[in-house]
């Protein structure tokens, strides 16, 4: 997720979130349980973003660094095959009407359609410079993709660019729901609010004290919007309708996801300082509950509420191969 151009400046805020981000555990059992390691044969460069078809038991990786994304099967860990040759492969959703993939590349600002059961093109459409994260519109199967300084609205029924929202910096993470969106923009500072049908910001809200915002989560149940920095590497709850300030706790560091898990009142966060935060919701708030240990490095994953598992991209360092943590919650 991380914008190429901010990379100079996250290094340093790495190192200090690495440093700050230690391997204790609040109080009681982990809250997560590692339930199998799926290897990723061959994959040695980063990984960025997962997409899931639930239904199918399919996972999609998008493997940045070998320019490529691979189809996982869940159900026996093989691979259903990996398209290769793109540029920087970073976004990932998957379309359940269509069966399709939607795949946004950074290296040429590329968002490309496959259909998921084999894997073939189907069709392409240009954005621009640095096409990012993926989402689909839970309201209404329009596909989001952040670029540049815009987002982009998209019917996938017709591959065509409904309209793009312009932005006043590149966005990273974000989320949608009742036709608008949710953005973070670490170099504006803040977080903007927009609407998805007339293309108009409704709000801005501005970083409270830290920088570097990239994960955000939306739990729509209870009308919060989860935002987590890197420096210093810091979880903060803003209310939805006002933009307000609920509460802030301290989180592990170099986070680049972060989800809601509805059922359980909590919020992960993941990290790429080898850990999963695990918060949990009591009549005081969010606190921290357990920090599970993951690899250094595997800061992206993807939470699915009807599998009921948490998915971890971890990248190949040293004797450890590339690999999808399965975590199931406890």
């Amino acid at each position: 997720m991380a914008h190429f151009g901010l990379r100079a400046l996250v290094s340093a805020a790495t190192v200090l979130a690495l440093w700050a981000c230690d391997a204790r555990s609040a109080s009681g059992p982990p809250r997560l349980v590692l339930e199998r390691s799926i290897a990723l044969a061959g994959v040695s460069g980063r990984i960025d973003h997962l997409a899931l078809d639930p239904a199918r038991g399919r996972l999609f990786v998008a493997e940045l660094g070998e320019g490529g994304v691979e189809a996982v099967d869940l159900a026996s860990g093989r691979s259903l095959g990996r398209i290769g040759g793109l540029k920087e492969p970073q976004g990932l959703g998957y379309v359940p009407a269509s069966d399709e993939l939607a795949v946004a590349t950074g290296g040429d600002g590329m968002l490309r359609f496959y259909r998921a059961a084999d894997l073939r093109l189907l069709g392409s459409l240009r954005l621009g410079n640095d096409a990012d994260d993926v989402r689909v519109d839970p309201s209404g199967g329009r596909v989001l993709v952040g670029y540049g300084h815009a987002l982009a609205v998209i019917d996938p029924a017709r591959r065509a660019l409904v309209r793009s929202i312009p932005l006043p910096a590149h966005p990273e993470g974000f989320e949608a729901e009742g036709g608008r969106a949710f953005i973070n923009l670490p170099d504006a500072g803040g977080i903007a609010v927009v609407d998805l049908d007339s293309g108009r910001e409704l709000a801005r809200w501005p970083n409270p004290g830290q920088r570097f915002n990239f994960p955000l989560a939306l739990d729509s149940q209870g009308g919060r919007v989860a935002v987590v920095y890197r420096l210093p590497a810091r979880l903060v709850l803003f209310d939805a309708a006002s933009g307000k300030v609920e509460q802030q706790a301290d989180t592990c560091g170099d986070a680049d996801d972060a989800f809601f898990d509805q059922r359980r009142a909590r919020l992960y966060v993941v990290c790429g300082a080898g850990a999963v935060d695990v918060f949990e919701r009591s009549a005081a708030g969010y606190s921290r509950a357990s920090r599970v240990a993951t690899r250094a490095g595997a800061r992206t994953g993807l939470f699915s509420p009807k599998l009921d598992r948490l998915y971890v991209a971890a990248r190949a360092r040293g004797r450890d191969s590339a690999a999808v943590l399965v975590y199931q919650p406890n």
